[in-house]
């Protein structure tokens, strides 16, 4: 940091930006910014309700003005922080956020900018309370440090983030398009080999399919410090499609052996989720013994069905839009066992299911690999951007601007 550089607190650095009681206007019309409104996305307060001040909550009381920073000290690491557009002069926004009007000495978008530095940000983890909705008070924002250089030198350095950041917006959005585009390479390939359209092609419910289709003990089961494990539908993770057993509790041998031979998974079988988050099959690809709840069902193939084909077929498109079609239920959606059994899945020779599990096993791997392509550059994306917050306020960002925006 050069020697002309200030050190200041925050809360020495801005203004205070007033409060307003919208109850005491019942008739006046407020756009209000609640804590919800702004996208730690774009980083823009992207929904601004209209309310009447009689319909105002009781957190609608901080003033804001075209230009000013606002900060949601609920939740602070997920960012949520934004300039209040000039459409919003004079409006209200939730005590949920912390308002910067910086000083005559002290750029707006300068701060803005400061506020994405892992040093605020990391202060902010540190300072946070509470378990549910962990938060940051005024004053220990008010207590961080921010240097600064002259307004002049303030702005130039805004000049190159804006258009720095704007070349790695551009990076970015392109980054998670091709991310988009390798997932659903794939599901493409799973929609194309089960399709109902494919010449030939005679339909025959998953239980034909099967020598059994059942769900988990419907009664809660006893637990013990030692002993066998027992999955829940949380322990079965969709996109990876495997179970963590890292977290099962588990239930004593007694309780496990007493258990019909149906509810007790094998090698070869395979799981589906059944209520919740319905439709994530996962295969059993081990001798682990474990047991399972009632949310997940369970399904085993006859012989002459392939586990990982008949993995591939109930994740696919076509089957999970019958599972969803059949689903009841409001808050959670349920499949039952006989919408399960139901599922028309194609009934084709055991060499041809192998052969198409070897094209969907070499296609998921692709897949995979364009996805960590892909979640790489975003990280690499990320770590330019806290590079260049890095340098802007230490006093290093000294280069031509297209120089960041090319490494983006």
């Amino acid at each position: 940091m050069s020697e002309d550089w200030t050190v200041e607190r925050l809360g020495d650095v801005i203004v205070p930006c007033g409060t307003i009681d919208p109850t005491k206007e019942p008739d006046r019309l407020f756009r209000y910014i609640d804590v919800s409104s702004v996208s730690n996305e774009t980083f823009e307060i992207v929904e601004a309700q209209t309310i009447q001040g009689r319909e105002a909550p009781s957190r609608a009381r901080r003033l804001v003005r075209s230009g000013d920073v606002i900060f949601a000290t609920i939740r602070p690491t997920l960012k949520r922080i934004a300039v209040v557009p000039p459409e919003l002069d004079g409006e209200v926004c939730s005590t949920g956020y912390f308002v910067f009007r910086p000083h005559r000495h002290l750029d707006g978008k300068f701060l803005y900018y400061y506020l994405f530095t892992d040093g605020f940000l990391g202060a902010m983890e540190a300072l946070q309370t509470g378990a549910s909705y962990p938060a940051v008070n005024d004053a220990q924002v008010k207590d961080q440090k921010i240097v600064f250089p002259s307004l002049p030198e303030q702005k130039r350095i805004v000049a190159i983030l804006d258009e720095a950041f704007a070349g790695i917006a551009a990076a970015t959005a392109n980054a998670e398009k091709n991310l988009a585009n390798a997932r659903e390479l794939f599901n493409g390939g799973l929609e194309d080999a089960f399709s109902e359209t494919k010449a030939g092609r005679k339909l025959v419910t998953l239980t034909e399919l099967t020598t059994d289709i059942t769900d988990g003990d419907h009664m809660p089961p006893p637990k013990s410090p030692t002993g066998v494990p027992f999955i829940t539908i949380s322990n079965i993770h969709k996109g990876t499609n495997t179970i963590d057993f890292s977290d099962t509790f588990k239930v004593p041998r007694v309780y496990f052996d007493n258990l019909k031979p149906n509810k007790k998974p094998q090698l070869g079988d395979v799981l589906y989720t059944v209520t919740g988050s319905f439709g994530i099959p996962v295969i059993v690809q081990d001798s682990t013994e474990f047991c399972f709840q009632r949310h997940i069902g369970l399904v085993r193939p006859k012989r002459g069905v392939d586990s990982k084909w008949l993995y591939y077929a109930l994740l696919s498109p076509p089957a999970f839009k019958q599972a969803a079609d059949g689903a009841t239920g409001t808050a959670q959606k349920t499949v039952s066992l006989k919408v399960l059994r139901s599922l028309q899945l194609p009934d084709i020779p055991l060499a041809e299911q192998v052969a198409m599990t070897s094209r969907l096993d070499a296609l998921y791997a692709r897949t995979k690999s364009l996805e960590s392509v892909y979640t790489e550059k975003l990280a690499s994306i990320l770590d330019l951007k806290q590079t260049l917050l890095q340098k802007a306020f230490t006093g290093e960002l000294t280069g031509a601007k297209n120089r960041h925006s090319e490494a983006a």
